[in-house]
């Protein structure tokens, strides 16, 4: 559970032992790429993003690191898949973290000579294990991949570094089967002492990505389950992060930022109500608020439907109200809906 993992710094954030769940993307730009690379994890800051990944699949991506490192303000992971070379210059070229599955990068001494490396900068380790590269013995002792040969997957592995002297390490489990994933994680929290990144590993493009994703994600963090998050989406790595901020939210783990909630529109909506509620989700989304805003798509209920949130807007035909508490304060037109709400929200605190 999140209270009892050992705390675990990733540069200067702290994952573990009861601190506030972490919300991590990674690029998809050419690591080797540093300008490509600077101006997205630029932009995943802005948007929100607390940990940033970059794969380094070339020796030319190691060495990038340092030149990204110097231009970006949050920790930098490195994602080693098979040459452990790769994972010494990721360290030693300012990465925060490394992530490798010591199964894929060859025997005990190469895996020793990451770990002394990691030890030797005083950087973590993520131990990773995917449903997708479980070892075979694992594969035939379960009847096929579960959940049960996840998690001993991962604390063999877990245990291998810890053999070799070493415990600043994070783990993570991931699966694209949900409900696989999600036994993984209440299997392993009962035995695992490191903070856990959760992610759902290949969960689709945006609409499939965010419904997996909230699935999963939701019923482990509910649990107290998981310290770092990932939504893996087959897109814009900045829409991982607002649905991470999302997801977090709705959970009640995080507060901040604006709340948007609208209705589904129905035979009595006069307005472009669609069209509104989207434009009031990017017109919040940079106002620091942490309130509710209801955007209503008809004067009939909703003022009444708005009661909880604490100020809305109600289209009518060519007109519209703006709301407070469930009260409605003034009337204006539909063109200056957006603009009031936004002179509402800009005064807020005066």
């Amino acid at each position: 559970m999140r209270e009892k993992t050992k705390k675990i710094w990733i540069g200067n954030v702290c994952i573990g032992g009861g601190s506030p769940v972490a919300i991590q993307s990674m690029t998809n730009t050419r690591t080797e790429d540093v300008e490509a690379t600077v101006a997205q994890i630029l932009a995943l800051e802005k948007a929100g993003c607390e940990i940033i990944r970059c794969a380094v699949p070339t020796m030319e991506a190691a060495k990038a690191l340092s030149e990204i490192k110097k231009r970006i303000h949050i920790p930098l992971v490195a994602d080693i898949h098979f040459d452990y070379r790769l994972a010494i210059a990721a360290i030693e070229n300012g990465a925060d973290k490394i992530r490798i599955n010591p199964g894929n990068i060859g025997d005990a001494s190469r895996v020793q000579a990451v770990t002394d490396k990691a030890k030797e900068y005083g950087i973590p380790i993520r131990v990773g294990v995917n449903s997708g590269s479980l070892e075979k013995n694992l594969v035939e002792k379960y009847h096929g991949v579960t959940a049960e040969g996840l998690v001993e997957s991962a604390l063999d592995k877990v245990h291998m570094i810890e053999r070799m002297g070493y415990d600043n390490l994070v783990v993570s489990i991931k699966s694209s089967d949900v409900l696989m994933c999600v036994k993984a994680h209440e299997l392993i929290a009962r035995e695992c002492p490191y903070p856990l990144h959760v992610g759902i590993t290949e969960s689709g493009t945006l609409l499939a990505g965010n419904i997996k994703s909230s699935i999963g994600l939701g019923l482990i963090l509910h649990q107290g389950i998981g310290d770092t998050i990932r939504v893996s989406l087959t897109g814009d790595p900045v829409e991982e992060i607002k649905s991470a901020k999302l997801i977090l939210k709705t959970l009640g783990l995080r507060k901040g930022g604006i709340e948007v909630v609208s209705c589904p529109t129905c035979g009595r909506t006069k307005i472009d109500l669609i069209g509104l509620a989207n434009q009031v989700e990017a017109m919040v989304a940079d106002i620091p608020l942490d309130i509710k805003v209801a955007v209503m798509g008809c004067v009939v209920n909703g003022p009444g439907e708005a009661k909880e949130a604490d100020i809305g807007i109600a289209g009518g035909i060519g007109e519209g109200l703006l709301i407070k508490k469930g009260e409605i304060v003034k009337k204006v037109k539909e063109e200056e809906l957006l603009e009031t709400l936004r002179q509402e929200l800009l005064h807020w605190n005066e």
